[in-house]
């Protein structure tokens, strides 16, 4: 076992309480930037607040309305993180690479299925409410 410490990035925030308010910050601009960049995130966002609206106004448990509302939230979760991963891939190299290709079709398929776990969430939800 090594007596080396771990290196840590330069960048790599404070402990305690400032590092607490540094990631508030840091969190409001990385929604700025998923909004202005990003035109499938916005397009999520079109559909998931007013999803969320509906959920909480429901004749629905509350556990049901904590669902809809978290696969939702999900979405924009793993939009959030395909972005990222899109942006790194990016950074890395615009060349064309098949393992780049794979980075961003895997990221893309993470939004997919978040997006078909929401769609069958609601439905196996919602759809009795119409009987």
């Amino acid at each position: 076992m090594s007596d080396s410490k771990q290196p840590v990035s330069q960048f790599k925030s404070k402990s305690g309480l400032r590092r607490i308010f540094s990631a508030v910050f840091y969190s409001i601009d990385g929604f700025r930037a998923a909004w202005k960049n990003e035109h499938a995130f916005r397009q999520e966002v079109v559909f998931v607040l007013p999803g969320m609206a509906i959920a909480l106004i429901l004749p629905v448990s509350g556990l049901e309305k904590i669902a809809l509302i978290a696969v939702l939230m999900l979405v924009l979760i793993i939009e959030l993180i395909n972005s990222a991963i899109e942006a790194v891939v990016d950074r890395v190299s615009l060349d064309s690479n098949p393992l780049s290709k794979n980075a961003k079709d895997f990221g893309s398929a993470a939004v997919m299925l978040s997006i078909l776990l929401a769609v069958a969430t609601w439905a196996v939800i919602t759809l009795p409410l119409l009987h």
